[in-house]
């Protein structure tokens, strides 16, 4: 299973959380992971890879300095953001697919059949938190076709292969440039303005739940979710926002699962 992560030095802690619960509950034999980065030392490329098991690889894929040179950042969105979308043209040609995801999540059951789903033709798979409001507001500011759904692009499955013959950095830049002052989430603004009429969205509940999204469906009558729901059937937690789980104040009911896993991989580097 190919695996793609974009960060910068100070997330490798999260990144190691995060592929221990990969390590747990994701269900390959193997992972070939690809780190897309700027800052990135041999040293830290040796102590992610000590995170993994002797049958997975780790690589890290350096980004060219400029190539996102004057894109919009903030101290919360930083230029990392946008390393995903230019993933394939970074990384090798012999990759189909990869699975893309932010360390702000845990896995909590088999990643396989999100992976090995058909594209149906589609250049990504993903979520969308919005409802039919919010995707009407967003199609009014990126000028997008009715009905095209606003992605979230914490957890990506690209479809490689049909990329490379579509995405061009300069269309990326151009739209950066074009939408700059209406940007809110810069990446997934243009992620949705590019593609959002070329992806197959999943089941949020199972593939990125939030919070927030766990809060209003255990309210709807017709679902009711609970937290043992959330436990037996989604695949990735995404804990979208401020704060964190790992950070004071977090209130959200979902970072039990944090907790939890994160006892569990100190327990087993106690083992170790």
């Amino acid at each position: 299973m190919n695996l793609l992560f974009s960060i910068n030095q100070k997330f490798i802690p999260l990144w190691e959380q995060c592929m221990a619960t990969i390590l747990r509950h994701g269900g390959a034999v193997r992972y070939d992971v690809y780190v897309l980065h700027s800052d990135l030392t041999a040293e830290d490329g040796a102590r992610m890879r000590a995170a993994l098991r002797p049958q997975d690889s780790c690589t890290l894929v350096e980004v060219p300095d400029g190539l996102f040179e004057g894109f919009p950042e903030t101290g919360r969105y930083p230029l990392q953001i946008y390393y995903r979308l230019a993933a394939p043209l970074l990384l090798p040609e012999a990759l189909g697919r990869i699975l893309y995801l932010d360390v702000d999540t845990v896995v909590l059951n088999s990643l396989v059949p999100l992976y090995t789903s058909d594209f149906a033709g589609t250049a990504f798979m993903a979520c969308s938190h919005t409802g039919r409001f919010l995707d009407r507001v967003n199609q009014a500011r990126l000028d997008l076709e009715e009905g095209v759904p606003y992605l979230n692009s914490g957890v990506l499955m690209m479809n490689l292969a049909l990329l490379r013959g579509t995405l061009r950095l300069a269309d990326i830049r151009d739209y950066a440039e074009q939408y700059r002052r209406r940007l809110i989430l810069p990446d997934q603004d243009i992620l949705t303005g590019l593609f959002g009429d070329k992806a197959l969205v999943l089941d949020s509940r199972v593939y990125n739940m939030t919070d927030r999204l766990f809060v209003r469906c255990a309210a709807l009558p017709a679902e009711r979710l609970t937290l043992d729901w959330v436990r037996q059937n989604t695949v990735v937690v995404h804990y979208l926002g401020k704060p964190k789980p790992w950070q004071k104040n977090y209130i959200g009911p979902l970072g039990v699962f944090y907790k939890e896993e994160l006892a569990l991989t100190q327990a087993g580097t106690k083992e170790a």
